[in-house]
């Protein structure tokens, strides 16, 4: 059995966490919810203008790969952190933390000279965080900080992506991956932020080339990285078109465009060819139908459906789909399919149950 469950590379940063307003962020010219890198003197000049909030402050251990070990370790994976700290209070402090926290590290007393590395999150009253870093050492890491007798004694490789600012950092990343994949440890990939995606695209693919096993992003990353927009233009006639359409569907929803939802989700499901993803896109397209108030365009593409993929969430969306159309009967019909189906597949049916419940006594 692996010794570490995650093993991880990436900037030491000691994160200092700071409430403000947006006002305050207009002063200080940072771009709300994403992280800037800055030299020491910019962040001295932030750190002036907030003089007055320093003692409130909360210090910590952060930076991507560190809160991700931190949290593995927490749950009870026992992870591993490769890094770089200085010979400073800040460097105590972050190594403090991973040892509270069950991280192991390479560390011992013979730390460098210099400085480490710090985040000021600045964090606004709707919780978004906007974060300035000076990297310190951690800008110096390299592939000498790759261990690579913790990365084969670990089940997973965690890769941030703030290591494709650096060419060293860049190389190191690479050299894990050839390292994991060489001792078949998994490996996983964070976007980190979108700039990463927008800006190191080179940098990033590298990383990706020849596949991992999992890549964490958010949406506004993954966008970015499909070229949603110009994907079914690019690809016409294929899944990798029909997939970029679901994306730009959901994102249209998310902004209100419910006719653009629609086109792209017809389009999807006109294209996907594997069965299990083409019922996914036509169950996503009867419930925005529903939503639409096209109940009865709803329940003919739900009955059209021949694929077995997704039996106890269908007949659930046309017990849906049948209540609003007041037909109770039909509806009870529905749910008790989903409910065998369900239960069939070892799945919970507490919702289910609830919409049976709800429905009128005699029908």
């Amino acid at each position: 059995m692996p010794k570490h469950f995650v093993y991880a590379i990436g900037a030491a940063l000691v994160d200092t966490e700071i409430s403000v307003s947006d006002h305050d962020l207009e002063q200080l010219g940072i771009e709300k919810g994403m992280m800037t890198l800055v030299d020491e003197a910019r962040q001295a000049e932030i750190t002036h203008y907030l003089a007055d909030r320093l003692s409130s402050a909360n210090h910590a251990c952060g930076g991507s790969a560190g809160n991700s070990v931190i949290a593995a370790s927490q749950f009870g994976a026992p992870a591993y952190m490769s890094c770089l700290v200085a010979k400073d209070t800040d460097g105590d402090i972050y190594l403090a933390d991973l040892e509270a926290s069950g991280v192991a590290h390479g560390f011992d007393d013979e730390r460098r000279a210099g400085t480490t590395g710090k985040c000021l999150v600045l964090i606004t009253p709707d919780a978004e965080r906007s974060m300035n870093t000076f990297l310190g050492l951690s800008e110096t890491l390299s592939i000498t900080e790759v261990n690579e007798s913790a990365i084969a004694a670990s089940s997973w490789v965690y890769l941030e992506g703030y290591l494709v600012t650096s060419s060293t950092g860049h190389a190191a990343a690479l050299k894990t991956k050839e390292i994991a994949e060489a001792n078949n440890t998994k490996v996983a990939v964070s976007f980190s932020d979108p700039g990463m995606v927008t800006f190191f695209r080179d940098n990033m693919n590298a990383m990706l080339e020849g596949g991992v096993n999992f890549v964490f992003c958010n949406e506004i990353e993954a966008l970015e990285w499909a070229q949603a927009d110009g994907l079914r233009q690019a690809h016409d006639g294929s899944n990798y078109a029909a997939l970029g359409a679901g994306i730009v569907a959901a994102q249209a929803v998310e902004r209100g465009d419910f006719d653009l939802a629609v086109s792209q989700l017809t389009f999807a499901e006109s294209q996907l060819e594997l069965p299990e993803l083409k019922a996914m896109a036509s169950l996503r397209l009867a419930r925005l139908e529903l939503e639409l108030g096209q109940g009865a365009s709803a329940l003919d593409r739900v009955r059209s459906m021949s694929s077995e993929f997704f039996q106890g969430s269908r007949s659930e969306l046309e017990g849906d789909i049948l209540v609003t159309l007041e037909k109770p009967l039909e509806a009870r019909e529905a749910y008790l399919k989903a409910q065998s189906s369900l239960t069939e597949a070892g799945l919970n049916t507490a919702v289910v149950d609830l919409k049976l419940s709800a429905l009128p006594e005699g029908s």
